[in-house]
């Protein structure tokens, strides 16, 4: 080889590399300004109007990175509302990372549950977000017993277009779902049959909305934690991980959080290690009755203390040890009972 044919070889080595890392400096400046997005400021905040009578709430506790920490995901019907005003949550899950113990956890909470909203008197939990964020974490971290370090909000639009953005999911619908929405002029309606199929946006939307069975919100809670764990794992794959500045680009203008960068960088590295370990209905149904509040029907929690020990017997244990945790609830609460 002449020197000549060497040099030209090695400059093309040289812009090779120069340019790989020129792709991969944007490409973490892209992710990082997508993540960066999601904590909304000032007017761009759905919490604007009611940030400052949250001035006298308790600030959630911080995350240092190495003890467990509980994300509280929130989704919402935001239709018809107009600008500043706040839905009640649809869907309220508290996801629950162990970096110890490499463990996941997700609890899903019955929108009707009765508690107490800290300054606001007993109501369903879903009306806690309007009191906004830190009431609605303060509201979950009273009735589980364990701190809310994080929010994440997002509304029906950003749930489609995550779905979208990720390339839909292969799943298994379990029954004919079929519901007629005439008061959204049928843009909502529900309509899918049973069996293996892709599910883009609007369908799982569908899939996760759907209650109009005999076990109502206990059957559709169930759903919603099934397909977010079939969304995680679509969102593991090469394809989507390539895609991930697009990605977030597309949900961005529908989420609202108050994770810092550098949280959720924290947060990515504890959950690649990580695996879910439970996925639980809360309260469980041998710890909820169902009763009225004037003509309203909501859920009551039979015992409070007994629930907060569930909990944390459900986050403590191994995989195994699930079953013999909601026995030792169940047991706990007929003792009470004959009391």
């Amino acid at each position: 080889m002449s020197l000549k044919t060497k040099k030209i070889a090695i400059w093309t080595s040289v812009m090779i590399i120069l340019m790989i890392i020129a792709l991969g400096l944007y490409y973490v400046v892209a992710i990082y300004k997508g993540l960066d997005s999601f904590s909304k400021e000032q007017e761009d905040s759905p919490f604007y109007e009611v940030k400052a009578s949250e001035e006298n709430v308790i600030e959630p506790p911080k995350w240092e990175g190495k003890e467990p920490v509980n994300i509280l995901l929130m989704g919402v019907d935001a239709r018809g509302l107009k600008k500043g005003e706040i839905p009640r949550s649809d869907s309220m899950m508290v996801v629950s990372l162990d970096p110890v113990r490499e463990s996941i956890h997700v609890l899903s909470i019955l929108r009707d549950t009765y508690t107490d909203i800290p300054e606001h008197g007993k109501n369903r939990i879903n009306t806690a977000i309007t009191h906004g964020p830190k009431t609605a974490m303060n509201t979950v971290s009273e009735l589980l017993g364990i701190p809310i370090q994080f929010y994440v909000y997002t509304d029906f639009q950003g749930f489609i277009k995550l779905v979208d953005a990720v390339g839909g999911v292969d799943f298994y619908v379990e029954k004919d779902m079929n519901y007629e929405s005439k008061a959204d002029n049928h843009e909502y309606d529900i309509n899918l049959k049973e069996g293996q199929q892709h599910l883009d946006g609007k369908t799982a939307l569908q899939y996760v909305r759907f209650r109009h069975d005999a076990m109502s919100d206990y059957s559709r809670t169930k759903r919603q934690r099934e397909l977010m764990n079939a969304i995680v794992e679509q969102m593991k794959n090469t394809t989507s991980l390539v895609k991930l500045p697009a990605i977030l680009e597309e949900v961005s203008p529908y989420i609202d959080t108050n994770l810092s960068v550098n949280d959720m960088w924290k947060l990515a590295s504890v959950g690649y290690q990580s695996k879910i370990e439970s996925n639980e209905q809360i309260p469980p149904m041998k710890l909820l009755k169902e009763t009225y509040v004037g003509r309203a029907a909501v859920l009551a929690v039979t015992n409070n203390l007994h629930l907060k020990e569930y909990v944390r017997d459900l986050l403590e244990s191994n995989p195994a040890d699930t079953v013999e945790t909601e026995q030792k609830a169940v047991t706990n609460e007929e003792i009470h009972q004959d009391k």
